[in-house]
Order: C-alpha cells, then structure tokens, then sequence
C-alpha cells in the first residue's frame, strides 16, 4: 500500500477506531475554540436541545456540557468512541444530560426541528460541507444555531504537494469565502467565522498523537496495514508543518433563516 496518497478512509475501520480511540481528540480543535464558537450562540437553556455530530471520544460534548445547561445528543459512527464517551460522562456526572447514541451523520435518527444547535467539529468532511447544512437544516428548530469546522484554504496559491494532497483527502476544501456562500445558499445567516489557532492542530492533536502511535504500533508490530495507518498520519502531521500557512480549519457559526 502507497501511503503517499492514502486517505483515513481507506485503512481497516477496526484499526482507525482503535487508534483514535486512545486519544482525547480525533482531529484538530480545543475547548478554548470550543468555548469561542459556543460564545456566539444565544438562548440556550436548560430546555435546548443540542446535537454533537460526529462526536468522537466526546471531548468538546464535555465542554458543551459543562457550560451550557442543555441536554445533548452526542452521535458517532463509532461503537468503541460511544462506550468511552459514556464512561466519560459518569465520571464527571454527566450522564443525565448528555446522550450518547451510535448513529449515521449520513442517515440522522431524528425527527425534524428536534434541536436548537447543531455542533461538529472536525467531522463534516465525511458526509461533505455542501450536503451536511443542507440535510441537517431541517433538524433546527427556527432561528436554530449549526457550528461546525471544516477544513479550508488560507491562500489563493499553493504548493501543488499540498494541494494535491488535500484534493485526494477531501475534495471539498474551499476558501472561507466559498463555504460562507453556501451556508447563505442553504438558508443560513452567517453569525461567526474564526480560524482556528496553529496549537489546535500542533499541542492539541500532532504532539498527543505520537504517544498513541507508538503504544498502537507495539500491539501491531508485525501489520502492515497498522504501520501504513500511521505512517499515513506521521506525514499529514509533517505537511502540516510545512504548509501550514496555506490552509487550516475554520470554525463557522450560523442561525437558520
């Protein structure tokens, strides 16, 4: 296997959610951005309704609970991300609240106007931006909040190494003007934009990560494809630092019309 061109998708589901799962986050992000985002939201209470999309291991679920006083639904694809978010959510105390649920962001179990905001970090690459605000909308409630960050161009020109690279990865990276656009397209008003700093990817995702890959590549030591698993992110972590300048993720706060 050519790890040059690899993208998370194409390695083993158990291998990606046991090597994720051994980490806080499962992409870039903070509770500092976290809690930026979610300052621009008004009207939560104890009777809102949240959903976290996408919610991984539920490190920013947390944070949503922990300010905020609503009850919130946490979906992931993943069984293993579920069962420790729940194990997370009794040691804090948080298990009233907070509902973690294996589910589809592709196919969303829920009915129609059942939330006040819907969160994702990180996560809207696998169903896309364009098609994510456009099916979710309907499970706002009027003047309902989506927050969510996605990955986007800085520049205007790039080195072809890391464009390519991004092309391959996800096809929708954009610059933040063009996903603003289509938030106004899907009946969206744009409240917030912000990019999020270098540490979210650097302090908070690369540096922690190379602990869980060297305790993964010690249980794996002999699969070829656990090795190509994390040599595919040892060098999204070396493009990063390179090429960072030119691209990033941003974090978009917008209101249903």
């Amino acid at each position: 296997m050519n790890n040059d061109n690899n993208s998370i998708h194409d390695f083993d589901f158990n291998l990606i959610c046991e090597y994720f799962s051994s980490m806080d986050r499962q992409g870039p992000g903070s509770d500092s951005s976290t809690l930026r985002a979610l300052s621009f939201i008004d009207g939560l209470t104890e009777q809102s309704a949240i959903a976290d999309l996408g919610c991984g291991t539920g490190t920013p679920t947390l944070t949503l609970a922990r300010h905020t006083p609503c009850r919130i639904t946490a979906l992931d694809l993943f069984p293993t991300f579920i069962n420790k978010l729940q194990s997370r959510c009794q040691q804090e105390g948080l298990q009233h609240r907070v509902n973690p649920v294996v589910g589809d962001m592709c196919q969303l179990p829920f009915t129609p106007e059942s939330f006040d905001l819907l969160w994702c970090e990180g996560a809207i690459y696998n169903i896309g931006f364009k098609r994510g605000v456009h099916e979710w909308r309907q499970y706002l409630r009027p003047n309902g909040y989506i927050a969510v960050s996605d990955a986007v161009w800085l520049t205007n020109q790039r080195p072809t190494e890391i464009e390519q690279f991004w092309l391959d990865a996800y096809p929708e990276i954009d610059t933040i003007g063009a996903k603003l656009s289509t938030l106004q397209d899907e009946g969206y008003h744009p409240v917030a934009m912000f990019v999020l700093p270098d540490i979210c990817w650097t302090d908070h995702f690369y540096t922690p990560a190379v602990k869980a890959q060297e305790a993964f590549l010690s249980r794996h030591i002999d699969n070829p494809t656990a090795i190509n698993l994390v040599a595919n992110q040892r060098r999204e972590a070396e493009l990063y630092h390179r090429y960072h300048r030119h691209y990033g993720y941003a974090f978009f706060i917008a209101q249903k019309q």
